[in-house]
């Protein structure tokens, strides 16, 4: 038996890592960018929340076929392909604007291809660090990821808003180069391409012996629907999520309008949004601790209660930078929540329904979410950015109380259901590799 290599070591994890980590900065630098070029084309909140809603609606629309794609196709070609084509997207963006031929409908086809590319990159990301990181390492990876992404969240908005202070163009021009980066690093990673039990179609007539069929897709989705549907707690924490996903991804229309009521221009609002980044580092570094204090259900919680009291008090009329602090405390709870689910749902679903559940379980934490951008910009309109997050802050709360009257929420601990139980076995054949997916993730 071979000694586990240290995760450090984990040559083709860290490939993976940094490919996601350069990925996600460019994403980072366009969340800011988008938002601030729509309005200074348009001077519509609306709009820009609309062009932030279709994205979120086409992942949706293509999380379920993407997850079994990626369980039943080669994983590497399909997270090549779909990074490249992002790569393309922001490329051809970058281009309208230098020839000044930017249109609102283009923001709107452009962001929606772009998701429909993410809701396969995902999944196929996700299932690569199934398939290279030991069970035993998964928490740590996990928390290295999390750090990834808000060390994104730090760097990203300020040197977004820097950028595009510089150029209309320039941060799609860099995002552009990032995902090409991060193809890089996935093609030297050699992500596994697919499960041992998805051989070719030749191989399977030369064993001569009889494969079992492939089932339909949407008999494959059904499967994984009824599942979570049996698993009391984690279909409550879902629903939970839904909603914390809808809230917490609304607020930050509201909070470019209200940085910019206050005088603050694009870098200050960039900075301000590093308030994200600076609590999930320290919340990705605290997340083994945190995650031992609380089962998931009462974390769960507690998270959606501190996000809602912290967007709250950043309409606490202290300047411009002040959102800055309450933002922090938002993103030093989530990352140990994101961990925690993580780790949930490697040890509940079976192996050969991974991918399956990972995006039923993102579809269902993230139905609500297409229209948190929107509902975010038409309370911004509606009511300026200050009392636009005084509402969701109240709303969140609201959730919160609700949520701890399910007592199978509160109870939730997420342990493994026992050994063949009705549903475990036989999905996907007993050598089904794992896949990815993962839970529905906080918004922050």
């Amino acid at each position: 038996m071979t000694d586990i290599v240290p995760l450090r070591k984990n040559i083709r994890f860290q490939l993976l890592w940094l490919g996601s980590a350069v990925s996600q900065l460019g994403s980072e630098l366009t969340r800011l960018a988008m938002p601030l070029l729509v309005l200074a084309l348009t001077g519509s909140p609306g709009l820009a929340g609309v062009v932030a809603g279709v994205r979120t609606v086409a992942f949706l629309l293509t999380q379920m076929p993407a997850g079994v794609w990626v369980d039943r196709w080669d994983r590497r070609r399909t997270l090549l392909a779909a990074q490249g084509l992002q790569a393309a997207v922001s490329a051809l963006l970058a281009a309208l604007v230098l020839a000044g031929r930017a249109q609102a409908w283009h923001f709107v086809a452009l962001a929606a291809f772009d998701g429909l590319c993410a809701a396969f990159t995902g999944p196929a990301r996700d299932t690569a660090i199934r398939g290279i990181v030991p069970v035993g390492q998964l928490h740590t990876a996990y928390a290295q990821e999390e750090a990834r992404t808000h060390a994104a969240g730090l760097i990203g908005p300020p040197l977004g808003g820097l950028l595009y202070g510089l150029g209309r163009a320039v941060p799609f021009v860099v995002d552009a180069l990032t995902f090409l980066a991060a193809t890089l690093c996935y093609a030297l990673a050699k992500v596994p391409r697919r499960p041992a039990d998805q051989s070719s179609p030749p191989a399977r007539e030369e064993s001569g012996e009889r494969q079992p069929a492939r089932r339909g897709m949407v008999r494959e989705a059904r499967e994984a629907v009824a599942w979570l549907w049996r698993r009391r707690g984690l279909r409550e924490v879902t629903a939970a999520v839904m909603v914390l996903n809808l809230l917490g991804g609304a607020f930050l229309i509201p909070l470019i309008v209200l940085v910019g009521e206050r005088g603050g221009d694009a870098l200050t609002t960039g900075t301000v949004l590093a308030g994200l980044g600076v609590g999930g580092l320290a919340g990705a570094l605290l997340s083994g601790r945190v995650s031992r204090l609380l089962p998931p259900g009462r974390l769960l919680l507690a998270v959606t209660s501190v996000f809602g009291a912290a967007l709250a008090a950043t309409a606490l009329p202290w300047g411009a930078w002040w959102p800055m602090i309450p933002l922090a405390f938002i993103t030093l709870t989530t990352p140990s929540l994101n961990v925690v689910l993580n780790v949930v749902i490697a040890r509940m679903v079976p192996e050969g329904m991974l991918g399956r559940m990972g995006a039923v379980l993102n579809m269902g934490g993230t139905g609500l979410k297409p229209l948190g951008p929107a509902l975010g910009g038409a309370l911004a309109a509606a009511l300026g950015g200050a009392a636009a997050l005084v509402v969701l802050g109240g709303l969140l709360g609201l959730t919160a109380a609700l949520a701890a009257l399910s007592r199978e929420l509160r109870g939730f601990t997420g342990e493994a259901p026992s050994a063949g139980s009705a549903g475990e076995a036989s999905v996907g054949g007993e050598n089904a590799a794992p896949a990815g997916g993962g839970p529905p993730r906080t918004p922050a």
